[in-house]
């Protein structure tokens, strides 16, 4: 659960984010790719047009996170399209880790252990969903 505090968090930090989207997108997926060099192989397009893309659903999500129930349908037909990516379950961990460090590096000491454990907790929320979602497409395909 987030708590409304931590939607606020995510919010304000966000909105410190986003004059520097495409330097945080090129940041987040040096660093996803640093961590999972497989992953590479899963964009196919033009990666700061996938930059922009990563930027919108962020912008997205973090707008909706007080009124959940709006965006956990969204987040499980994302789910679903990233199966037939190539997703795997393990990397919705790594995606965590990158976009935590991308906004740890983009924020500096703005970015303190409370907005950490925000930031945390709603990606937790979401990729638990996603990764319910994912695994119920998956065995739909099987």
């Amino acid at each position: 659960m987030v708590t409304a505090k931590q939607v606020e968090l995510v919010q304000d930090s966000f909105a410190l984010v986003l004059p520097i989207t495409a330097h945080a997108a090129t940041g987040f997926y040096a660093r996803l790719f640093a961590l999972a060099p497989e992953t590479r192989a899963l964009f196919r397009q033009d990666m700061d047009e996938q930059g922009r893309k990563l930027f919108q659903t962020l912008a997205a999500v973090v707008d909706s996170l007080h009124q959940v129930d709006r965006i956990l349908p969204v987040a499980h037909a994302l789910a679903i399209r990233h199966v037939g990516y190539g997703v795997r379950e393990d990397h919705y961990a790594t995606v965590g880790t990158a976009l935590v460090g991308t906004l740890r590096d983009a924020l500096g000491h703005r970015f303190d252990p409370d907005t950490e454990a925000a930031w945390v907790a709603a990606y937790a929320l979401l990729a638990e969903h996603m990764v319910a979602a994912a695994r119920t497409a998956g065995h739909r395909a099987a």
